[in-house]
């Protein structure tokens, strides 16, 4: 393992420095960490909640040695975070894995959930050499959408928003526009990020219209570092050999992906 990498598994001890309600359900924290200042879009850090637990994030974006994630409240440890405030102190370790190809043809993206949070970052990167930049983001409702500003400042018109109560957008699934977009336009690579079921009709249409594709996983990750096998989908391990895959890596996982996931323990469940 190189010195960077030790260096990164090391925790250190931050102060939250700003903390910013995106939605009912999702905060935004930024802190300072000179090493994840560093992270590329795609790869994650493991954030632990003192007394509570670690556990892993998307990053979302970098400035300087200012490092932003965006927190779902879902569970223990993140009602924990959701009630930290600025000031605060955080452990972290990062960054991981590896980071999205940055590719600068006509690109489309698409974004459920908070897996609009790597996706965002990544845009920021492409915008001012892609030929074109499409983003497709969808949520339940439109209190779930989460930085619409942000991607209409970047996207423009080729922001297309959806929810699942018509509440904002167009109503339904995201694929409903994504199979318009794709009958009516080429695009020479996708990305996507979001709930694992819509990724992997993502993946399908992808594959039917001959597009490349990478997509941000994500599992239960609790070394980050490759050892503990509770993130496991196929034969990869997604904190190591991801958390992006490629269209290539993916056809080799079909039996898991969108499919199964592993539990604490281990065993093999099915992803609802």
């Amino acid at each position: 393992m190189s010195a960077y990498r030790i260096a990164a598994n090391r925790h250190r001890v931050t102060q939250i420095l700003k903390v910013e309600e995106v939605s009912p359900t999702v905060k935004k924290f930024t802190f300072k960490d000179r090493l994840c200042a560093k992270a590329m879009p795609g790869q994650f850090l493991m954030l632990w909640i003192p007394g509570v637990d670690e556990i892993p994030f998307s990053i979302l974006d970098v400035k300087g040695e200012n490092v932003s994630i965006a927190v779902k409240r879902v569970g223990e440890a993140t009602e924990a975070l959701h009630a930290i405030k600025a000031g605060g102190r955080i452990g972290v370790r990062g960054p991981f894995g590896n980071s999205f190809t940055l590719k600068y043809g006509k690109i489309l993206m698409i974004g459920g959930g908070t897996g609009v949070a790597p996706l965002l970052f990544l845009a920021k990167k492409l915008v001012e050499k892609a030929e074109q930049l499409v983003f497709i983001t969808g949520a339940k409702t439109v209190e779930e959408l989460i930085f619409l500003d942000e991607l209409k400042n970047i996207c423009g018109e080729n922001l297309i928003a959806t929810t699942e109560n018509g509440s904002f957008g167009i109503k339904g699934l995201i694929t409903g526009p994504l199979e318009a977009v794709l009958a009516k336009e080429k695009f020479d690579f996708i990305y996507t990020c979001g709930p694992e079921q819509m990724m992997q009709k993502v993946f399908d249409l992808a594959e039917k219209n001959k597009i490349a594709l990478e997509a941000s996983l994500e599992r239960i990750m609790r070394c980050a570092i490759g050892i503990c096998g509770s993130c496991v989908v196929g034969n990869y391990r997604v904190c190591k050999d991801g958390p992006v895959f490629s269209s290539n890596q993916l056809r080799k996982a079909k039996r898991d992906f969108g499919f199964f996931k592993r539990d604490f323990y281990g065993k093999e469940i099915p992803l609802e």
